[in-house]
């Protein structure tokens, strides 16, 4: 096995950099003021950005630290393809806002899209829609907070989150041990075993542990501190200094791991690097400068089942593709296709943590097939599987003779909020998924749902969860 660790590559592009202020109407036109690096070909300020598009990370300072604290994270990210965003809000002693600021980093998510079309921008047409927040201390706190109004919300931006000894955020009414209940991106968490300023078991874990991820990783970085993930700063390492005991690594060091780990992760997550991803599993598993915890399970390989003349796959993401003789079959791009030439036949199937997984092939036999018509002895239609869901689920029903079908979904209380179909279809196995949006394509809060079938005089309602 041989582990190659992206940060000893050598860069690809030089350093852009500008100023700008933002406004955000929604809150009195609050300014923010951003400092922006960006990929670049001559390194220097408001130069023209290299070609291409390039995904954005998004990242917020510690309590009393200013932006340029953090040059060796824009240094060792940027010349690799990303653009970094550092806001410079909530640096006060005495009157931090964390909740102000987490939504300073909810705002600069969507608002750095905005500059990426603006043609007056340093960056413009070079902002790729993936997107990362992370954080230092406060700053990893308070991307909590955002990522819980953002995932709440059904952001489409936001890809990951990365917090560097991240702090309970709990001033102002907020907490960010309760936010990340609601955090469902790939999440991840680098700590300093020996951290005091923000000790582990009391500000790290519990956020790791509250992580409603599918894929969510803790990394305790031996003999690590606080202060070491952003270069020297006053403020910070006097707090360590009084605080921290037992660190026994370098700075230098402490920061090697950082990136050697966190240059995979974005690799995967930004830019959908499923090998990088396979390396990053290897490292974890076998570094010795590290206490590593997970809950992200490789995604599954279908098997395809078949059932009356009908292939399907037999788990569910959120998107397929199936495939003829390893060529791609146009349109068909459902849960399950009914075949009509014989061959080999594969499923590759998407899900929300990217990196598809592609079925075994399936051997299928037309000519046995055209010797029954298969076709449904009855109305029928099945629970709604996975159930509870988040974010589609998949309704299947059979349809014994050709019919106008109409299914809709309700709420609790009795009111139809999306008709999923209505349309005249030939009898046969069907299915239809649901992301959970209602007719106005607004995704709907978790809760129990109904979903009721008509067709000729069949009626039939069923019970699903929503989960958030």
């Amino acid at each position: 096995m041989i582990i190659v660790f992206p940060s000893l590559i050598s860069a690809q592009y030089q350093v852009g950099h500008y100023s700008i202020t933002f406004q955000d109407s929604g809150r009195a036109n609050r300014d923010i003021d951003t400092e922006i690096y960006y990929p670049e070909t001559i390194s220097g300020d408001s130069t023209l950005s290299a070609i291409g598009e390039f995904p954005v990370i998004i990242f917020g300072h510690g309590f009393v630290m200013t932006w340029d604290a953090y040059q060796n994270l824009w240094e060792e990210f940027v010349p690799k393809g990303y653009i970094m965003v550092f806001p410079k809000t909530e640096g006060s002693l005495f009157s931090t806002n964390h909740q102000e600021f987490g939504w300073d980093l909810q705002f600069l998510v969507t608002k750095i899209q905005d500059e990426g079309v603006n043609n007056t921008s340093p960056i413009y047409n070079i902002v790729a829609n993936n997107t990362a927040l992370m954080g230092h201390s406060m700053g990893g706190g308070a991307s909590f907070l955002a990522a819980d109004s953002l995932c709440m919300n059904g952001n489409a931006q936001l890809k990951t989150i990365i917090g560097l000894a991240p702090a309970e955020s709990s001033s102002n009414g907020v907490s960010s041990i309760a936010s990340a209940e609601n955090v469902t991106v790939p999440s991840i968490i680098l700590s300093g075993s020996q951290d005091g300023v923000t000790p582990p078991e009391d500000h790290h874990i519990p956020i790791y542990d509250n992580l409603s991820s599918d894929c969510k990783i803790f990394i305790s970085i031996s003999g690590g501190g606080h202060c070491y993930f952003a270069n020297s700063n006053f403020n910070c390492d006097f707090g360590e200094s009084i605080s921290s005991t037992g660190i026994s690594i370098t700075r230098t060091e402490q920061q090697a791991v950082t990136y050697d780990f966190l240059n995979l992760w974005l690799d995967y997550t930004l830019k959908s690097d499923c090998n990088d991803f396979s390396v990053f599993q290897d490292s974890l598993a076998t570094s010795n400068r590290i206490s590593p915890s997970q809950i992200c399970l490789p995604n599954p390989v279908a098997i395809i089942i078949e059932n009356e003349g009908i292939l399907a796959s037999s788990i569910t993401g959120i998107g397929y593709q199936w495939y003829l003789n390893n060529e791609i079959i146009t349109a068909a791009n459902g849960i399950d296709y009914t075949p009509t030439i014989s061959g080999e036949y594969n499923v590759e199937v998407f899900f929300t943590s990217g990196c598809p997984t592609f079925s075994d092939s399936y051997s299928f036999n037309s000519e046995l097939i055209s010797l029954v018509n298969f076709k449904p002895n009855n109305y029928l239609i099945y629970q709604n599987y996975p159930n509870p869901f988040n974010p589609v689920t998949t309704i299947r029903y059979d349809l014994p003779e050709d019919a106008e079908i109409i299914i809709s979904i309700y709420d609790i209380i009795g009111r139809e909020i999306k008709t999923l179909i209505k349309t005249n279809q030939s009898s046969g196995f069907k299915s239809i998924t649901w992301d959970g949006t209602n007719d106005n394509g607004e995704i709907l809060p978790g809760g129990i749902y109904y979903y009721l079938i008509k067709a000729n005089n069949y009626r039939k309602i069923k019970k699903m969860i929503f989960l958030k």
